[in-house]
């Protein structure tokens, strides 16, 4: 018993330096902007398999520096209740629930763009439970700790557009060879369209689902609120 009670005395100790560790980087990249993240290195790692001197492409842009029609597509195609939610939207998550057990298999998902900054930034695109849990409680420490502002700058920032393809700027330059700060809302619509599947529609431009989808948002992104 007494064995037991010490390891289980060390499994907390670990996890409470790993939630440590987490928050110290959350309360980092609350002023400076990540160089990288997880989702990144493991593109870097998967593009190196077949080309040992890849890199990707990613340049850090400010707020002020990203298209409007950016902004408001994104928050419409991702999270319609962006501002209004504290980093859960428990009605898309139970939508998302119900449409998936009607089919039997995961089909729709409710995060939030917050829950998928912290995927982003620390995690995997696992979704074993584990991993769900930890991105919930960095979900937590981002929308306590970040203004909406922040939240959504980081991740226009280091959200994957394409193979080695990362963030608003090296996605503008890649597929309309012009600046995030000039994305016009139909460019925006397309770059929104493509975020749930990014290295697929990066070859495939005219699939129908990607343009189905880019009309939807191209509908809906004049009704969202966007931080200032």
């Amino acid at each position: 018993m007494r064995q037991a009670l010490k390891w289980l005395g060390i499994a907390l100790g670990l996890l409470l330096a790993l939630q440590l560790w987490y928050l110290g980087h959350v309360l980092w990249w609350w002023q400076f902007n990540p160089a990288s993240t997880a989702f990144m290195e493991a593109g870097l790692a998967r593009l190196q398999e077949k080309q040992p001197d890849a890199e990707l492409r990613y340049r850090w842009v400010d707020y002020k520096n990203i298209s409007i029609h950016l902004k408001r597509a994104v928050i419409a195609a991702e999270d319609a209740k962006f501002i209004a939610h504290e980093g859960f939207d428990w009605e898309g998550i139970e939508t998302a629930l119900e449409k998936n057990l009607k089919k039997g298999k995961v089909v729709a998902g409710g995060s939030t763009i917050s829950q998928q900054l912290a995927k982003n930034l620390f995690l995997s695109a696992s979704r074993n439970p584990l991993r769900k849990a930890q991105e919930a409680v960095i979900t937590v420490m981002i929308e306590a700790l970040w203004s909406k502002r922040r939240i959504l700058e980081v991740y226009l920032n280091v959200i994957e557009w394409g193979n080695g393809i990362y963030g608003a700027e090296a996605a503008a330059r890649r597929y309309f060879k012009t600046s995030a700060a000039s994305l016009g809302p139909d460019q925006a619509a397309t770059l929104a369209a493509m975020i749930p599947n990014p290295r697929y529609y990066e070859t495939h431009r005219s699939a129908r689902g990607l343009l189905k989808r880019k009309a939807i948002i191209a509908a809906r992104m004049w009704q969202v609120y966007v931080p200032k």
